[in-house]
C-alpha cells in the first residue's frame, strides 16, 4: 500500500470509530458479512427512564414518587443520562425556625418544599440527592451551608425523605440534573 491508501484507510477507521460503527461494514476494505440478527441499535436517550416532574413545576418531588413501579419490571431504573455527578459530602437541614424568611434567591423559605442551599450552584438548579438507596430531587434556592464541611443544606421535607432529620446531618451523593 502506498502512503495515500494507508492515510485513507486510517481516516476511514477513525471516522468509523467516531461514528460508533454506524457506517455499513461494506465501506471497509476487508469487510466481513455480519448477520443482521447480531446487530443492535444504540439506545437513544429518549428511550431511557427519566424524572417526571410534579404538576407544580416549581416544586421538586421525591424521585421515588416520579417512578411508576409497573413500568420498571424486574430491572432497576437507569441513572439519568443527563445528570452530572457532583460527588459526595455531608448534608444538613433547616426547617420551621427559618419558615417564611427570604432565601438568597428572594423567595420565602418553605420547609415543606423540596429545596436546598448550595454555595455555588445557580438558583433553580435541580439536584438529585441520594443516601442509603433513597433519592430526592431538590431545587437550589438559597446559599449555604456556611458551617463546617457541609456540602448542602436540605429543606426539612427533603431531609425527612432521606432519613436525615433525626441525626441532623449525614453523608449524601449529589448529581446535577440538566433540564
Amino acid at each position: 500500500m502506498d502512503g495515500n491508501k494507508i492515510f485513507k484507510a486510517s481516516l476511514a477507521a477513525i471516522t468509523l470509530a467516531a461514528l460508533g460503527g454506524s457506517i455499513a461494514p461494506a465501506l471497509a476494505e476487508s469487510a466481513v458479512e455480519t448477520p443482521a440478527s447480531t446487530l443492535t441499535a444504540p439506545v437513544a436517550p429518549a428511550d431511557l427512564p427519566r424524572f417526571v416532574p410534579s404538576a407544580d413545576a416549581g416544586l421538586a418531588t421525591p424521585l421515588s414518587d416520579a417512578l411508576d413501579a409497573s413500568a420498571l419490571g424486574d430491572t432497576a431504573p437507569e441513572i439519568d443520562p443527563v445528570a452530572r455527578e457532583l460527588g459526595d459530602g455531608m448534608a444538613s437541614w433547616y426547617g420551621d425556625a427559618f419558615a417564611g424568611r427570604k432565601t438568597a434567591s428572594g423567595e420565602r423559605f418553605n420547609p415543606d418544599e423540596y429545596t436546598a442551599a448550595h454555595r455555588t450552584l445557580p438558583f433553580g438548579s435541580k439536584v438529585r440527592v441520594s443516601r442509603g438507596g433513597k433519592s430526592v430531587i431538590v431545587r437550589i434556592n438559597d446559599r449555604g451551608p456556611f458551617h463546617g464541611n457541609r456540602l448542602i443544606d436540605l429543606s426539612e421535607a427533603a431531609a425527612d425523605e432521606l432519613g436525615l432529620v433525626r441525626s441532623g446531618s449525614g453523608r449524601v451523593e449529589l448529581a446535577l440534573l440538566q433540564s
